[in-house]
């Protein structure tokens, strides 16, 4: 049964009113503090502070504050006069509780009212924005295609110009050459006229007349001929782009069936997902893809976190099995554990999938070689270490560190051999 508080002091003015309820030990985080136009109360267990107002107040200007064993109300009346009283008079139960009621639907009320204006102002702000992204978009997308009109008048201008250059230069090329022919022709008519006025016979000026037309014309049209073939092109240079190839060999060299059917697993592998796993539906987007995973394992085994790091191959090798240095990087893994089983079982695993051998992936057969061969050589399987090694030294035949590994396991075979 709460403790009624009736101890309470108030004043007033016109327009407020002020009222003090001492409340032992009251704070913030206890009190409870419920306020409408015509009702006040206060629970602050044990106590229990209410008052049924003589007149109506706002309740949203209205303040309590809370300290030194006191809240201390200021009520804002809607109406400025002084009251008689500070609660009504003659109130009854049955009154008491429509009161309460009321007060508390009018409260859930304005809590309502004021969740939909929030929630108005949010969608408002949220069409703003969104009108604000869209013009910004729409300008730079003017601005793009402007930019590319210009730059397309600007190269028509260009061609224009230099279709005109062109065009000019021919023209100035014709008449030169139809000034060089007049000239020769000019030239033949001379030489006809000087022969006419020699004093020679009829027959002899008609012979030699004859035998220098002849001359003349195959002079002329040999030099016509000569003028109507085309000057050389000038000197230039045209740029050749060849497609890159995938694979760095010549492709004399390369194995084309197998670099594609290698691309075409690869690609496979990159779509091949699984979904049906229990645990994603907690995972964040990001965690969900196996490259950021194996990224992530990366990231782990580099500040030799060696379990964490499984844990990220585990859940992607999960997610897809087909990617290789998934396998790859987990025998790594437990090779720094001392798994060695698990080493051997994980980097033969990568070599099944790095199949077909192709020189986009000899780098990781490599490394799946000398990974496996250690793990056999820590378990005291030297012959099988000296295979994969040897495997190794196939696909990277200059590389010193692993000559000289092997040629330590091999000297350890012998001399085990001469022991026995």
């Amino acid at each position: 049964m709460p403790l009624q508080v009736s101890d309470y002091s108030w004043q007033q003015t016109r327009t407020a009113v002020f009222i003090s309820v001492p409340l032992r030990g009251v704070s913030v985080r206890d009190a409870d503090v419920f306020c409408t136009e015509n009702y006040l109360k206060v629970n602050c267990p044990p106590f229990l502070f209410e008052v049924f107002l003589y007149a109506p107040v706002d309740d949203e200007s209205s303040k309590a504050k809370i300290g030194n064993d006191t809240i201390v109300f200021t009520l804002h009346k809607k109406e400025a006069a002084m009251w008689e009283t500070l609660s009504l008079s003659g109130v009854d139960k049955e009154m008491m509780q429509r009161i309460r009621e009321k007060s508390i639907l009018q409260a859930q009320e304005s809590a309502k009212e004021a969740m939909e204006a929030k929630a108005s102002a949010r969608r408002e702000d949220q069409k703003y924005t969104l009108n604000v992204m869209m013009k910004i978009e729409e300008e730079e997308r003017k601005r793009i295609e402007d930019m590319k009109e210009n730059e397309r008048i600007k190269a028509t201008k260009e061609l224009e110009t230099w279709k005109e250059h062109q065009r000019k230069a021919e023209e100035h090329k014709i008449v030169q050459r139809e000034e060089k022919l007049y000239q020769q022709e000019k030239q033949i008519e001379e030489e006809r006229k000087k022969l006419k006025h020699k004093g020679l016979t009829r027959n002899s000026v008609s012979r030699n007349l004859a035998t220098k037309g002849r001359n003349s014309e195959i002079i002329f049209f040999e030099k016509l001929k000569e003028d109507s073939i085309p000057a050389p092109r000038s000197v230039g240079s045209i740029k050749i782009n060849f497609t890159p190839r995938v694979f760095p060999t010549a492709l004399r060299e390369s194995q084309v069936a197998a670099e594609e059917e290698w691309l075409h697993k690869q690609a496979e592998a990159r779509r091949a997902m699984n979904t049906d796993i229990p645990e994603l539906c907690d995972l964040k987007e990001e965690e969900k893809n196996p490259e950021w995973l194996k990224d992530k394992g990366n990231k782990l085994f580099a500040t030799e976190n060696y379990l964490a790091a499984i844990n990220a191959y585990n859940l992607a090798i999960r997610l897809n099995n087909k990617i290789p240095l998934l396998y790859l990087n987990r025998a790594a893994c437990h090779l720094k554990l001392k798994n060695l089983h698990k080493a051997i079982e994980d980097s033969s695993k990568a070599l099944e999938l790095l199949t077909p051998p192709v020189a986009d992936n000899a780098n990781a057969r490599m490394k799946a070689h000398i990974r496996r061969g250690t793990a056999f050589c820590q378990l005291e399987l030297y012959v099988e270490g000296l295979q994969d090694y040897e495997a190794a030294l196939k696909i990277d035949p200059s590389n010193k560190i692993v000559q000289n590994d092997a040629e330590k396991i091999r000297n350890i075979i012998q001399g085990t051999e001469l022991k026995s």
